[in-house]
């Protein structure tokens, strides 16, 4: 089968000027040492609004090498949409998502394409082993919010699993007609089921540049798979306003039994407490309706997940060097 399918590999890009010619190095070289192979991939880099010259480096690589595709979108829309922009783009009959810091080794690939030949696998996901240059802070904080997340949600989603992973082409189909907008690809694949197999790897540290995630965007991220997967904190919600209205009504009956028996009801100090216990609870609870609330309002606005400014491929895979921006650019049609 290896020898008879087109490769894409895809790779969104924030800000990875220092690294991103070894990237691409790498992942050539990867591609290449596939005897079956041979010329049939491409590399689908997608700059997603970087400041520094990311967006130079891949024009000089689309403009350099035939196998190479650069998208520019139009500002920062984020890791999730920027990559679904190139997933949205690439032609493979197997897609490989890959992140451009080189954490996530391209060697790996030979290993993936094996197993999803021998396993007749839609998708070879890689789970980390070991996570090497990442903080203890990183490293606990993404160990629970793995495990928390299996537990609040009804599907699957394997732990220590980012969206580092070989997908067929069918696969590809399916997630490609997922329109959420806050999206969580790895929680999407795992919702389309198939036969996913699972490569066992250590995860390196980033080559060049800083952490397009800190704490604060990892956070947003965290509520993003929860609120896309799971109605649990809804359910928090119910739970929380069960409890309080038991306590209120059980406050009550005290209340009430001592005026019928004549005790002095002391602890104005306890009751407004317990009203802003309560209060916090409901202003808490509130914020979880308003966040799913929130996510169905930008929902029904239908706007695209992105804009396309342009695609810069080779003369080889078209008229012309530059794709400029097409109406409607939401899905821009594939790369030819």
């Amino acid at each position: 089968m290896t020898s008879q399918v087109f490769l894409s590999v895809v790779a969104p890009c924030f800000d990875e000027a220092a690294g991103l010619q070894e990237f691409y190095r790498r992942v050539s070289a990867a591609c290449c040492a596939l005897p079956g192979l041979h010329s049939r991939w491409e590399l689908v880099l997608v700059n997603d609004g970087s400041r520094d010259s990311t967006l130079e480096i891949m024009h000089r690589l689309a403009f350099d090498d035939p196998h190479v595709v650069a998208i520019n979108l139009a500002r920062n829309y984020g890791h999730q949409v920027a990559l679904t922009a190139g997933l949205q783009h690439c032609r493979g009959e197997r897609i490989l998502i890959l992140d451009a810091d080189l954490q996530d080794p391209p060697e790996l690939l030979a290993d993936m394409m094996q197993m999803m030949d021998e396993q007749d696998a839609d998708v070879v996901y890689g789970q980390r082993r070991a996570r090497a240059g990442e903080t203890r802070l990183k490293l606990t904080t993404a160990a629970l919010f793995y495990r928390l997340l299996r537990r609040l949600v009804e599907i699957d989603i394997p732990l220590d699993t980012g969206d580092f992973r070989l997908m067929s082409r069918r696969t590809l189909d399916v997630l490609n007609k997922m329109p959420e907008r806050d999206r969580f690809i790895r929680g999407l694949v795992s919702w389309i089921g198939l036969r996913q197999v699972p490569l066992l790897y250590d995860r390196e540290p980033r080559f060049a540049g800083s952490s397009g995630y800190p704490f604060l965007k990892m956070a947003r991220f965290a509520l993003d798979a929860v609120t896309s997967f799971s109605v649990v904190p809804l359910r928090f919600a119910s739970l929380a306003g069960l409890i309080t209205g038991t306590m209120g009504l059980l406050s009550l009956s005290y209340t009430v039994g001592g005026w019928l028996f004549g005790a002095v009801v002391t602890g104005w100090t306890s009751i407004a407490t317990l009203v802003l216990i309560i209060g916090g609870v409901q202003l808490v609870m509130l914020g979880v309706i308003g966040e799913y609330l929130g996510r169905l309002y930008m929902e029904a606005k239908h706007r695209p997940l992105f804009v396309v400014d342009s695609i810069v491929c080779a003369p080889a895979r078209g008229s012309s060097r530059v794709r400029a921006l097409e109406p409607n650019p939401n899905y821009a049609e594939p790369v030819v």
